[in-house]
């Protein structure tokens, strides 16, 4: 059996190994690859080289030269614009490993930040290196690596509070078996936070100062998410074995339609659009697309159409509430409706998915 989604330094494998091979720039301790190749990994170099990224270059080279220093990295932004893609590659640039995660929830404790133990063995031969049981942060301390901290402002106070020392001493303390483990060169943290949840657990002033925050903008330029959106639900397609490709314009529209809702104006700057309360990111684009594929290949005939689009997008946009697919259908009616071509077919689905 093969896996659903093999993580970035298996998928890549091949161009991480060239990279390496053909690497002459010196590393920082503990990298895999200098910074010119990790950037090189990571925007492509358009022959052996694909785009894991397709954006800022220059925040690309903050983000790779923060990680060069004893400084950990914030990627901060929007839902769905690659936060968490971006931290996965360049934890499997640099330290060949991206696994080491711990996925902040408001149930995260400071175990999944230190470490715990298992009790059977606690209770029978007492705290040991075999009954401890450490964190992944822990372990990118010991073997010198990159670890992953997801959504950090869901995480209690408390639990953020635990990151402070560690990021300032690079070490963890385990009183129980006497015993402080200090960070390995090569260690560092990838931390990501939604700027939607600002408010729910916000950083202190102190956690702050420990990183140096990049914002990973959403893509506001309407080609490029065209080539982002296009892209990533190409290799979708290959890996789940979706034989149903989407027309250009197909992709077009949806891009288009993201756009226009998510700015409340359209692409013209001629007309004002009520803005859903839904997020329309990039991701959830790529998404909308791949869906349409898989209804075209299972349930249609076996190519995209506008049809299959807008019943994909419904379920998208209504993860608020009813409301938003009022929005999107005064959408169909204000803006789809008096364009051509493709769009007509979008407005004709809207007349059959949008009643109401």
């Amino acid at each position: 059996m093969s896996e659903i989604r093999l993580p970035a330094e298996k998928r890549y494998d091949a161009e991480l190994k060239a990279l390496a091979m053909g690497d002459k720039d010196p590393k920082p301790p503990g990298w895999k690859l200098s910074p010119r190749a990790v950037e090189r990994y990571i925007l492509g170099d358009g022959k052996q080289v694909s785009a894991k990224y397709i954006g800022d270059k220059a925040l690309i080279q903050v983000a790779i030269a923060t990680l060069a220093s004893d400084r950990a990295l914030m990627l901060i932004g929007e839902p769905g614009t690659a936060k968490s893609w971006l931290s996965e590659h360049l934890s499997a640039a640099i330290s060949g490993d991206s696994s080491l995660i711990v996925q902040g929830t408001a149930g995260t404790s400071e175990e999944h930040i230190k470490y715990s133990w298992n009790y059977a063995l606690l209770l029978a031969e007492g705290p040991s290196q075999k009954s401890l049981v450490p964190s992944p942060l822990l372990r990118a301390m010991r073997e010198g690596r990159f670890a992953r901290l997801e959504e950090i402002t869901r995480t209690s106070s408390e639990v953020q509070d635990s990151l402070i020392s560690l990021l300032s001493e690079k070490q963890i303390a385990i009183p129980e078996l006497n015993e402080i483990v200090s960070a390995q060169r090569g260690f560092n943290i990838i931390a990501t936070a939604n700027s939607r949840d600002r408010g729910v657990n916000e950083m202190s002033a102190a956690l702050k100062r420990r990183f140096n925050f990049v914002t990973v903008p959403i893509v506001e330029d309407l080609e490029q998410e065209i080539r982002i959106v296009t892209k990533r639900e190409e290799e979708l397609r290959a890996d789940y074995s979706v034989g149903a490709e989407p027309p250009a314009e197909l992709a077009r529209l949806l891009v288009t339609v993201f756009q226009e809702l998510r700015s409340g104006l359209t692409k013209d700057g001629k007309q004002k659009i009520k803005p859903p309360s839904s997020v329309l990111s990039t991701a959830e684009a790529i998404s909308v697309l791949f869906n349409s594929g898989i209804l075209a290949q299972q349930f249609g005939g076996k190519k995209p159409t506008a049809n299959d689009l807008l019943r994909s997008l419904v379920g998208a946009i209504s993860k608020e509430g009813a409301d938003d697919l009022k929005t999107l259908r005064e959408y169909a009616e204000t803006v789809a409706k008096a364009r051509s071509g493709l769009w007509a077919e979008f407005y004709k689905a809207s007349k059959e998915h949008l009643k109401g």
